[in-house]
């Protein structure tokens, strides 16, 4: 019987990977991958493991996660490569241009009616419902798979507009579609979102910044969404059968867990990884 996994992100930690398609017993040729995006960076071996998830084929789907976009941006010129970055690699590999190619024309956000799921990276604002989400993905994807691509990057700068209207144009609509769709953590119940996650202790308790998914009467709430992109968040598993999101990212490239979710049962998978990245500033930034 076949078998669907979705994995939280994996930060170029490609041999603690292995490890957890070893334990899954996973066959390329009946199973299939879903990852929550957040391919490269930050680990050991991203230019392995991109070449890894880009063999497989149909086997494996990835959404695209910030650190993607990041290598792509690094690539196109748009940004200056950090110095704890360890994307190096792959901007210096002979494939380097085939494996960037099949990254951004991989989608924002991935939906299956058979299964019953959704996966994004980060986060959706709480008046996008699956139709506008799935507009919204649209719009960014025909973007980043257009030959003229590289002028996305050169626009992604900075954290507004900072609530959504269906009147956002250019290059401010596509920056919103793309904070929500690979920065999201944080907004309040009016829709305002909170990159950086300042306002939780706002005086106001109206104005105050929550979990995404925990805004009331979010138009999302029916999905069942996958996501990744929040090693801290402290959210116990869902039992199963039950919540309508399942958190992903369990810190791998910071010493932590490997997070696989198979979809047919709900059961996790979960092991100790041996990687540990280069530290970072703070995992509310990853």
């Amino acid at each position: 019987m076949s078998s669907t996994y979705a994995i939280g992100d994996v930060q170029g930690c490609f041999d603690d990977l292995l490890r957890l398609l070893e334990k899954l017993d996973f066959d390329p040729d009946i199973d299939r991958l879903w990852f929550t995006g957040d391919l490269v960076n930050r680990g050991p071996n991203s230019l392995e493991l991109l070449r890894f998830v880009h063999g497989l084929g149909n086997a494996a789907i990835s959404v695209l996660g910030n650190h993607d976009l990041h290598l792509l941006a690094v690539a196109a010129g748009a940004v200056k490569i950090r110095k704890q970055d360890t994307i190096a690699e792959i901007l210096d590999a002979p494939d380097c241009e085939e494996l960037l190619f099949w990254l951004r024309h991989q989608p924002v956000l991935h939906h299956s009616e058979t299964l019953g799921f959704t996966m994004i990276h980060a986060g959706l604002p709480p008046q996008w419902d699956l139709e506008k989400a799935r507009q919204c993905a649209c719009e960014l994807e025909t973007v980043l798979q257009n030959v003229d691509y590289e002028d996305l990057f050169s626009h992604l700068q900075g954290n507004g507009p900072l609530h959504w209207r269906e009147d956002l144009e250019g290059w401010e609509r596509l920056r919103f579609i793309t904070n929500c769709f690979t920065q999201l953590r944080w907004c309040d119940p009016g829709g305002r979102i909170d990159l950086p996650g300042k306002r939780r202790k706002a005086p106001a308790k109206k104005k105050r910044s929550r979990p995404w998914f925990t805004i009331p009467d979010r138009a999302s709430k029916p999905l069942r969404i996958l996501f990744g992109h929040w090693a801290k968040l402290a959210l116990a598993p869902p039992a199963k059968g039950g919540a309508s999101v399942v958190p992903l990212d369990t810190g791998c490239a910071n010493g932590g867990r490997f997070t696989a979710f198979r979809l047919e049962d709900r059961q996790y998978f979960r092991l100790k990884c041996k990687n540990k990245a280069v530290p970072w500033r703070s995992l509310e930034t990853n």
